[in-house]
């Protein structure tokens, strides 16, 4: 069996802790939009065992600012003692083309010409993340994945290789994603692009270049990730208040603390992937593609989720023949997929209880 934290037969090195393991392939990578890498480096991280007939694969996808830990960032879900764990299952998490947490991003250095690639990363999509998905999966000689699961971001990187590949997973759980970029979503991410536009540091040669953008851009971002309730309940203020407001401060502090680990271009880069996203490009029709899947789906929506609303949910579910489809109530709005996760593992294992 592979063990995490030791290496396999095959020379595979398995990760368990709190850094990724990497892959890299040493190739051209061809991105979807006609430019490409001169190599590619995937970060990536599994925990728990592979069993004899290899038939415990969970693999796990990733939201737009998260990294490859989902025990870190999933917690009521994914963990040593929840329903997804290291004891029962062998989880794998890559990072995506265009992050800053392992796989090449713009942080990175282009081997062509020895300088970062800062603003001249080249475009990335959602395909382009699958395809990398896949050199791993061949990587890692796993030819079944028993549960395919992700939420935002996540979710369209899982609809899309079920797509592709529609034998490839057993069971398949989108939370609070959706079949195709909607103009609502490409307009709220365009805008906090032009907050990262405005930052003229955004486009010098500093590796740090666009932190105070990056900082209004995820300000903005939290107003579509949560609920006026949310808000509401939570940054009550003092009586005849009028200045130094806790809604202010919140959203101060927001766009710090993800300053403080991650990167503007990378959010630019990835922001961008997600616009692209669409199961129809060059398929015909959404409702054409979403019929090709042919895992078993269980389509979980955030009531009150104004990023992906329950109308995008119940696309996917009629698209895809014998899915269920579930709304969980939740004042935090699209966050409440992350929030929510011990809802989320009740509806789950339900799903995989079912034969």
């Amino acid at each position: 069996m592979l063990t995490a934290n030791k290496t396999a037969a095959s020379g595979i090195r398995l990760s368990g802790g709190s850094r990724p393991t990497y892959y890299k392939y040493k190739n051209t990578f061809q991105l979807e939009g006609g430019e490409s890498l001169p190599e590619l480096r995937i970060g990536y991280q599994t925990f728990g065992e592979l069993n004899k007939d290899k038939s415990n694969v969970v693999w796990v996808f990733h939201a737009l600012t998260a990294n490859t830990n989902p025990l870190q960032w999933w917690p009521g879900l994914i963990g040593d003692n929840e329903l997804i764990n290291p004891k029962e299952h062998f989880i794998v998490c890559a990072n995506v083309i265009g992050s800053c947490y392992g796989t090449t991003g713009p942080k990175d250095f282009n081997p062509v010409d020895g300088e970062r690639f800062l603003t001249r990363f080249p475009k990335v999509t959602i395909r382009d993340m699958v395809k990398a998905h896949q050199l791993l999966l061949k990587h890692l000689q796993i030819d079944s994945i028993k549960l395919g699961i992700g939420g935002s971001m996540g979710g369209q990187q899982l609809l899309e290789w079920a797509v592709q590949s529609p034998n490839l997973f057993q069971k398949i759980v989108t939370v609070a994603t959706g079949a195709r970029s909607t103009p609502w979503g490409i307009g709220i991410r365009a805008a906090q692009r032009m907050a990262i536009e405005a930052d003229p540091s955004f486009y010098s040669s500093s590796p740090k270049g666009g932190w105070k953008g990056l900082e209004a851009a995820r300000a903005m971002a939290m107003i579509s990730y949560r609920t006026s309730e949310c808000f509401n309940e939570s940054q009550q203020d003092a009586p005849n208040q009028l200045d130094n407001y806790r809604a202010e401060s919140y959203q101060r502090y927001q766009g710090g603390k993800l300053n403080e680990r991650f990167d503007a271009r990378t959010y630019y880069t990835l922001s961008k992937a997600m616009d692209t996203h669409d199961l129809g490009r060059k398929r015909g029709s959404v409702a054409a593609a979403l019929a090709a899947i042919k895992s078993k789906t269980l389509v979980i929506g955030i009531e009150g989720d104004i990023l992906f609303p329950e109308t995008e949910q119940k696309i996917i579910a009629e698209g895809i023949k014998g899915a269920k489809l579930a709304f969980i109530p939740s004042k935090y709005g699209h966050d409440g997929f992350l929030v929510e996760a011990p809802t989320i593992s009740v509806l789950v294992k339900k799903f995989l209880n079912e034969q």
